[in-house]
């Protein structure tokens, strides 16, 4: 699995730029990392323990600390902090967000939480991947 040769959070504009030393590089909106933190309190200690996450368009992202040489962890503003982001689960958040912005979407929406999400229905999908430059 590719590497991370540059890793920058963009309060501003709530992104999270990572290249990887296969030449990938990706704009990861925070609010994607938090709805798809890899934490137990978001996926739950099973398949279908999921918990839907509401209300986190506007999250912040206060501070990263490094886990070992493998990993990153959040502070995110509303006080979440236990999801350890791999490099291989940054990766697949980056190069998938399209689509796991639309499960997300559907969820939201199954649930009756359209307004939540501070989307419209039918909104266009954020985030595609960057192939340079860093966003901001």
């Amino acid at each position: 699995m590719p590497n991370p040769t540059e890793l920058t959070v963009h309060q501003k504009s709530r992104l999270l730029d990572i290249a990887f030393d296969d030449g990938a590089a990706f704009s990861i909106p925070f609010e994607l990392m938090r709805v798809y933190s890899p934490s137990a309190e978001v996926k739950g200690h099973g398949p279908g323990q999921e918990v839907l996450q509401l209300g986190k368009r506007e999250v912040g992202i206060s501070g990263v600390e490094p886990v070992g040489n493998y990993a990153i962890k959040p502070l995110f503003d509303d006080g979440h902090a236990t999801g350890i982001f791999s490099w291989d689960y940054l990766y697949k958040l980056g190069s998938e967000q399209r689509a796991l912005w639309q499960q997300y979407l559907d969820r939201l929406r199954a649930a009756g939480f359209d307004e939540e999400s501070g989307r419209a229905p039918g909104a266009a999908l954020p985030g595609a991947p960057v192939r340079g430059g860093c966003g901001g």
